[in-house]
């Protein structure tokens, strides 16, 4: 990325921002020297071919990753001006901050509707206020409301995938995180379900940071406002090639090999 480039993305307000991540699974590197920077309130999606460290790095950011006993990580990842792998950081109060939806769907089965979004706050230990009040406000937010509110007390096992996946994001939503990550959120699901999780990612960006791991080239298109393009290369372990706005990482690429990657040449 070129210097005028840094210099436009330092002038914005960072939600989030990692500073030279490498990180490691035993003896063997699966990413190197990642420096990104996530603005408040945008969508920024992660492409690359499958085995780049991109999920790997998505957990990075709310310390997921660390619950793999071999992992080892060298680097920074500031929120609040405040690196959250800090000696005295609890990382439960990271995952509280940094919410995450996963690719496949994991609601609770054996709680209602309702119960699963509020599972949130009773794990938090945070006192639920206005329930109803919270439980529509996070079913609105994740596009999901019209669709169960009269059935708030059935089981979460009876809705359908896409509409377990929103369940999550509202589940995840109770928490108020400043930053949502998405692993690959769509992978498992129809077009149309698809469809209506892009359409509350979008929403939500008025409202939370949001991070992105996609393989579909055209939903990073359409949601995302800035893309980064990682690369796993013999010999040298995942990295991000090229970071910018979306629009100009798949029509002015700077870099031949993310010109490459999203027009469908390889990966």
């Amino acid at each position: 990325m070129g210097s005028e480039e840094l210099e436009f993305v330092a002038n914005l307000d960072n939600a989030m921002e990692t500073k030279d991540i490498n990180v490691w699974f035993g003896e063997r590197q699966v990413l190197a020297n990642v420096n990104l920077e996530f603005q408040t309130n945008t969508v920024t999606a992660l492409i690359g071919p499958s085995g780049c460290g991109k999920s790997t790095f998505i957990r990075t950011l709310n310390r997921m990753h660390e619950l793999i006993p071999s992992a080892k990580l060298a680097g920074r990842v500031m929120l609040d001006d405040e690196d959250i792998y800090a000696a005295h950081v609890d990382p439960v109060d990271i995952r509280l901050k940094v919410g995450m939806v996963f690719q496949k769907p994991n609601p609770f089965p054996s709680m209602s509707i309702g119960d699963n979004v509020l599972a949130g706050l009773k794990l938090a230990k945070r006192k639920v206020e206005d329930a109803d009040f919270i439980l529509e406000d996070s079913l609105r937010k994740a596009g999901l409301w019209d669709e169960v509110k009269d059935r708030l007390k059935t089981s979460a096992g009876s809705l359908s995938g896409g509409q377990q996946q929103r369940l999550c994001i509202a589940r995840s939503l109770v928490l108020k995180p400043q930053v949502l990550l998405m692993d690959e959120p769509c992978s498992a699901l129809d077009p149309g379900s698809t469809r209506r999780i892009e359409e509350t990612i979008k929403e939500l960006r008025e409202s939370v940071t949001i991070v992105i791991v996609t393989h579909n080239m055209q939903q990073a298109l359409r949601v995302s406002d800035y893309t980064a393009f990682f690369l796993s290369e013999e010999g040298h372990p995942g990295h991000v090639v090229e970071y910018g706005l979306t629009n100009d990482i798949f029509h002015e690429p700077k870099d031949q090999r993310t010109d490459d990657y999203v027009h469908g040449r390889f990966g």
